[in-house]
């Protein structure tokens, strides 16, 4: 079942990101109370996918009124291929554009080949015309990679 992500979700939405190697936790952005304001701030984008009560996909999704982004887009490994990554970006696309948002982006590591490779198959476009550039604000904000 795909639907919209809510708090009380987190823990299984953080289990899950444990288990995809490669994904990269922000201690702060990513704790209980930085995705609870995502959440908040962003009411009805974020989605979860959700069999026999697991989660097993999850989409972190907002916009600034201009623009929307996809974040943390992570489905179990052993429910790939069946859809549920696609189902969850459509939802995604769905309220974004009842938000009237017109655009959507997102990062993609450029060593997540199964990401790529996803993306590409559903139809985005990898920009080669930009520069992506980070301002550190809070340093204490560590990005920790699975393994």
């Amino acid at each position: 079942m795909i639907r919209e992500m809510k708090t009380e979700d987190y823990k299984g939405v953080y289990a899950l990101w444990m288990t995809i190697k490669g994904f990269g936790i922000r201690s702060m952005d990513d704790s209980r109370e930085g995705v609870e304001r995502f959440l908040k701030r962003n009411p009805g984008l974020s989605t979860v996918a959700e069999e026999d009560g697991r989660i097993v996909g999850c989409i972190l999704c907002g916009h600034d009124g201009r623009r929307g982004c996809l974040y943390h887009v992570c489905v179990a490994e052993d429910y790939r291929m069946r859809g549920i990554g696609k189902a969850m970006v459509v939802r995604c696309m769905e309220e974004l554009r009842k938000e009237k948002i017109n655009k959507v982006s997102l990062i993609a590591f450029t060593q997540n080949d199964v990401g790529n490779a996803f993306w590409k198959e559903i139809g985005w476009l990898k920009r080669e015309d930009l520069n992506y550039y980070d301002f550190v604000l809070n340093e204490a904000n560590i990005t920790a990679f699975n393994h």
